[in-house]
């Protein structure tokens, strides 16, 4: 079957597939490593489904790992990055290495982030690397006003990746989501 035959729900099913908590979209962990120090795992990685149809996209967050972000199948995903000396930019994940756009990206810890199906595009299934793994309490949800004031440069688009009235942490104690 080729990839633009493949619907949202025949992905989900295949991976089993839930709502990823506060950032949006379906994921699935799909590994994570032997715990080393403090109990997080060596390394973590998930795949990731946004789609258009049904508002699944990436909200605004940062982490304090680096997060390694690959493409897979489906339509080009613009992932904004607001760097921390201020410098706002898009990243196209998606197979056209040609044109620009990435099949693997690294964003560096500390980056705000934040992605989405490309305009006119439908949906895309990604993979997301940690090292050392993610752990609930690394998210970091983003308050859109604040981030609009930091990056006015990029204001309309924070506010189209954020999630208003959603908690910006994981709730303390609460196991790891993925």
């Amino acid at each position: 079957m080729r990839p633009e035959n493949i619907t949202v729900r025949e992905l989900v099913s295949r991976y089993g597939l839930e709502p990823l908590p506060l950032e949006g979209g379906l994921f699935r962990r799909t590994w994570a490593g032997p715990r080393v120090a403090g109990g997080r795992p060596a390394g973590s990685a998930i795949i990731v489904l946004l789609s258009a149809e049904d508002d699944r996209f990436s909200a605004m967050h940062r982490l304090p790992t680096d997060e390694i972000w690959h493409f897979y199948l489906g339509d080009p995903v613009e992932l904004l990055l607001l760097e921390p000396d201020g410098a706002a930019r898009t990243v196209v994940l998606g197979h056209d290495v040609l044109g620009g756009q990435q099949v693997q990206f690294t964003v560096p810890s500390g980056t705000w982030m934040g992605g989405k199906v490309a305009g006119g595009g439908s949906w895309a299934l990604l993979g997301c690397t940690n090292a050392p793994g993610f752990v609930a309490a690394d998210y970091e949800g983003a308050d859109a006003d604040q981030l609009c004031a930091r990056y006015p440069q990029a204001a309309e688009r924070i506010r189209g990746l954020c999630r208003p009235g959603v908690p910006l942490r994981h709730a303390v104690g609460q196991e790891d989501p993925t």
